[in-house]
Parts: C-alpha cells; sequence; structure tokens
C-alpha cells in the first residue's frame, strides 16, 4: 500500500503573524470571502501564491450563470444543473447556488463589475451548453473573468491600507498547521498555515501565519495532466495540504475536459488556449474530417450538450477517424459579430495564424475544470475543524459528477459568501480560539521538481479523457513506486523550494485520483471508464470521498451526497 507523507520539508519558520481568519487564493471566492470577512472580524490575512489579480477567475473567457431574465427560475437553473451532475448532485447545495445566485450577481454589479449589456441597460444573458434558458452574463465578450477579478481587486485595494486586512502577494501556503487532537479520533483542528514568501518584502522566506480559521480557495489540479487550460499555478496545493492535514476530499475522479481547446501538436503542454462554450452558444458547429456535423446524431442538444458529453463525442470521433483533433466552424457567424463578440479569442487565434471567419479551427478536450476537491457542508466547513474551502478548492456537492457551464463563477460568489458568514460568525461568538501548532507525526519529504513532467505524462495516460483499468492500474503503479522512492523516512531527496512543492502537491493529487478513478467502476460525467461503459446507479450513486489514515495510507469511502 503507498503512504503518502503528512507533511512537506521546509526549513523551521523563520516570522509568524496572526489573524482571525486566513484566506488563501485570489480568484472569484478568495477575494470575496476576503472583502465579506474584513466586513466581520478584526484582521483578516489574505495570501495569494501570485500577483492579487493572478487566480484562475482572470481566465473564465464563458460567463456567469444566474436566473436574472424575468421569464427564467431558479428552478430551472436547478434542473439544468441537477441534469449535468447526472445523479451526483447534492440538491440541498444546488438549491443555494441557484436562489442566493442572482442576488449574489447583482452584489458584484454593485462591487464595480460592468457587464454586458443591451439598449434598455439590461444586464444582456446568452445560451452555453445545458443551458434550456438564456442565463449567461457576459464581460467584455469574453473576458467575464477578467472583469469580475478587475472589479474584486478594486475593491480590495480601495481597503488596503485598512491595518484590518493584510494582502501578501507572491507567498506559497506550503501546509497547514494543525493543533493536537482532541482524542476524539479525529485530526487535530487547523490553526494557520507554514508559507514562503518569494521575492522583496518586510518578510522573506518561510513563516507562520497563524489564525482561528482558514479558508482554502487555492484553484483547481490542472498541472497534474500534460496539457490544461489552467494557468501554470494550479497545482493542487490546497487539495494535497488539506488531505496532509487530514481533512476528507471527494469526486476526484471527475475531471471536466473542455471540448474545444485550440489543438497545438503532440509536443504542446502547460497551458492551452481555450475556446470559449459560448462560441458553440452563438452557433458553431463541430466538425469531423468529412466536414459533417457529428453531435447531431449523438445527443439532442448537439453542440450543446453538457461538456462531458460533447467532450465524449469528440473523443470518440477522433478513434473513429484516427484524427488528432476535430474542428469548429464558425464561419458562418461572420467576420464583424466574431471579432466583437469574442474579441480575445480572436486575438488569440489571429496570434497562431488562425482568421475565426476563414478557417476551420483544429480542437480537441484537454483538462479545464475539477468537480471536486474537499468536501464541505453547505458553509463551506471541511471534515477538519477550523478549515473551510470555496471555489474549484472545494467539493460542495454543485457540481456532481460534471459541472454545468458558467457554474463555477457562480459557485464561488455563493459559497464564500457562506463559509465567511460562518467563519465570522464562529470568531465573533468565542466558539473558536487561537490553538498552537503541533508537529505532525510521520517523515516529511519532497519530490524533485524534474519528475514533474513524467508524473503528468502518467497522470494523462491513466485518468485522461478515457480511462480503463489496466490504465489506470498501471498509473497507480508507477505513481506507487515514485512516492515509494521519494516520501521514505530519509532527508529529502530535493530542495525545499516552490518547484518542489508545487511537484509534491501534483503527485499527490494525481495518486488520490488516480486511487478514486480506479474504484469507481461506472461511466458518469467526467469519468469515462470503457470497461464499464454505462452508469452504475445500483452500486455507484454515491460520492466517493477520500482521506489520509494515520500511517498516511489512503482510504477510500462511500459518502453521502446531502451534508447539510
Amino acid at each position: 500500500m503507498t503512504r503518502f507523507v503528512r507533511r512537506l520539508s521546509a526549513p523551521e519558520p523563520g516570522w509568524t503573524i496572526t489573524a482571525d481568519v486566513i484566506v488563501v487564493g485570489s480568484g472569484v471566492a478568495g477575494l470575496t470571502a476576503a472583502l465579506e470577512l474584513r466586513a466581520k472580524v478584526n484582521r483578516v490575512l489574505l495570501v495569494t501564491k501570485g500577483a492579487l489579480s493572478s487566480g484562475s477567475t482572470v481566465w473564465a473567457q464563458g460567463g456567469i450563470a444566474a436566473a436574472l431574465d424575468p421569464e427564467d427560475t431558479p428552478r430551472e437553473h436547478l434542473q439544468d444543473t441537477l441534469a449535468a451532475g447526472v445523479g451526483l448532485c447534492s440538491e440541498e447545495a444546488v438549491a443555494a447556488l441557484v436562489t442566493e445566485g442572482p442576488d449574489r450577481v447583482r452584489e458584484l454589479v454593485a462591487r464595480g463589475a460592468n457587464f454586458d449589456t443591451g439598449p434598455n441597460g439590461d444586464i444582456t444573458l446568452t445560451r452555453e451548453g445545458g443551458h434550456h434558458r438564456d442565463r449567461i452574463a457576459h464581460a467584455g465578450g469574453d473576458a467575464t473573468g477578467a472583469e469580475i477579478s478587475r472589479a474584486l481587486v478594486a475593491q480590495l485595494e480601495a481597503i488596503r491600507t485598512d491595518p484590518g486586512i493584510e494582502v501578501i502577494e507572491n507567498a506559497m501556503v506550503v501546509d497547514l498547521l494543525t493543533a493536537t487532537p482532541d482524542g476524539d479520533g479525529r485530526p487535530g483542528p487547523v490553526c494557520g498555515v507554514t508559507l514562503h514568501i518569494i521575492g522583496e518584502g518586510t518578510r522573506d522566506g518561510v513563516g507562520a501565519a497563524l489564525a482561528k480559521s482558514v479558508v482554502m480557495a487555492t484553484g483547481g489540479i490542472g498541472q497534474v495532466f500534460r496539457s490544461s487550460t489552467n494557468p501554470a499555478s494550479a497545482t493542487g496545493d490546497g487539495l494535497a495540504a488539506a488531505m496532509r492535514a487530514g481533512a476528507t476530499v471527494a469526486d476526484l475522479e471527475f475531471i471536466q475536459f473542455h471540448p474545444t481547446v485550440l489543438w497545438q501538436g503532440s509536443a504542446a503542454s502547460g497551458q492551452q488556449p481555450l475556446i470559449s462554450e459560448a462560441v458553440r452558444g452563438e452557433g458553431a458547429y463541430l466538425l469531423n474530417g468529412a466536414g459533417e456535423r457529428f453531435m447531431l446524431e449523438r445527443h439532442a442538444m448537439a453542440e450543446l450538450a453538457p461538456r462531458d458529453v460533447v467532450s465524449k463525442g469528440i473523443v470518440a470521433m477522433m478513434a473513429e477517424e484516427d484524427a488528432d483533433s476535430v474542428f469548429l466552424d464558425c464561419r458562418h457567424l461572420g467576420r464583424g459579430f466574431l471579432k466583437e463578440r469574442f474579441p480575445t479569442i480572436w486575438q488569440r487565434l489571429a496570434e497562431r495564424g488562425i482568421d475565426m471567419a476563414e478557417d476551420l479551427i483544429p480542437v480537441a478536450p484537454a483538462q479545464h475544470y475539477h468537480s471536486g476537491g474537499i468536501l464541505t457542508d453547505l458553509r463551506g466547513r471541511s471534515t477538519l475543524r477550523g478549515l473551510y474551502a470555496v471555489g474549484e478548492a472545494a467539493c460542495t456537492g454543485v457540481h456532481g459528477a460534471n459541472r454545468l457551464a458558467s457554474n463555477s463563477l457562480l459557485e464561488g460568489l455563493v459559497f464564500a459568501y457562506r463559509a465567511a458568514a460562518d467563519a465570522a460568525s464562529a470568531v465573533s461568538q468565542g466558539l473558536v480560539r487561537q490553538l498552537e501548532p503541533v508537529t505532525r507525526p510521520g517523515p516529511a519529504s519532497l519530490v524533485p521538481a524534474a519528475t514533474r513532467a513524467q508524473i503528468q505524462t502518467i497522470a494523462h495516460r491513466g485518468a485522461g479523457p478515457v480511462r480503463d483499468e489496466q490504465g489506470l492500474v498501471r498509473a497507480q503503479e508507477r505513481l506507487g513506486a515514485l512516492m515509494g522512492r521519494f516520501h521514505t523516512e530519509t532527508p529529502a531527496r530535493a530542495m525545499p523550494q516552490t518547484a518542489e512543492w508545487e511537484t509534491s502537491n501534483v503527485l499527490t493529487a494525481a495518486s488520490a485520483l488516480v486511487a478514486v478513478a480506479l474504484a469507481r467502476e461506472e461511466t458518469r460525467g467526467g469519468h469515462l471508464r470503457t470497461d464499464f461503459p454505462d452508469r452504475d446507479d445500483a452500486r455507484f450513486a454515491v460520492r466517493l470521498a477520500a482521506s489520509l489514515d494515520g500511517d498516511g495510507e489512503l482510504q477510500v469511502q462511500r459518502a453521502p451526497l446531502e451534508l447539510g
């Protein structure tokens, strides 16, 4: 049995700071949580891995979904979300999302976000895959995430001099700090983080930030795979740190591979250009090598089917034709419309010699979004006392087996509000206090950064868009061998620095993902098993959760869909 480490090798903290609540991450969820908390507690610390504006939110092209149209209803949004989640959504979590979502979007406007509007001044709403109504709000055509990030960062910058909030940029959280367990069999409560600051400032190197609660908003695990639409910073830091501290994670096997990522050749790696769902929402077609619309016969909604359905259709067509890609055809939409509606995509394609108005665009699925994460309840609370998770780092139950297009930004908003309210209430009522951290038992170790490409290749081949037992077992064996090689009781075989910490997190996330994907012997949503091609409600209409036991061994359990 493979053993995971419980902490990463790092220098002893050279400085200490304190706060009521620490927020880790500066996407829509992290920024919203920090702003809400500052209005409710005395001191908030926001830690972000890069610049304040570098969260994954800035890359979101499609939009944000909410029932803002008078003819639309939260109930209809709920039904579309449940359908996309293929039986594994938490209906309570989805109900919270769709009923609170419209107000959260309006509050975002009040905070300065400028959405595209029509002649009457109302927000313009469009449609994307899986939605039966026009309910997607956009900004700048295809720059919605960037505009939301801009507005929230501006709000935070406006209070930057407030002594009640501190922002530390260019800082990677190495590990969660935990206190002595209470003796009830559960891991010790979270009481802070260790973090490494890169660059200039009054603090440098590794330090300890102590707090009564920590909110993880670190984004996804895109860099587990060889190619992804995620930024380079998406190395699963929050997920891996939470696992090492003893938190339960869930739905890890459900990876959304975006159907239409620009195909740039078999050697392409790292962050890949995304061709937004909204392009198909405006009427673009998917064509095979013969110029035929192959999705018409695969789903009633054709190109607007849920993403997992479209991705599977593309993978199947590529296999039938022994091709590396299919083609997105938007030539019939017209040059003027395309350039105005999708300025960012237009520019990125033009830089690569592709004219949207004249050329077919080669596309293939690539990793895009993680539906799973740190398991939370409806208030963002994880299974570890003192630890909250929001945004893509969390598994709230909203997405189930497959995320509905443009629900991610909304989830970040809604559940950041909820988590902030709960964490602030716990502080104000004296339900939490500052605890002293203790060293978790077991060896500390690191994985050399040079192995990252190998880990990514193993994960992509074994747990990519199409999976089977043979591939998953092979991936598990190879990842286990790497863990066994580097996760020993001997001193770390790599220098404790950002690249090694990130690579260690990538290996942890990949290993847990493969183990859970092997356990789910069915095909559902973002989990496609060719050896178990059918959905199996009799055995798998449940959430698969995983956590590390006291010896660092991964335990996979069944968990209820509703956590309350």
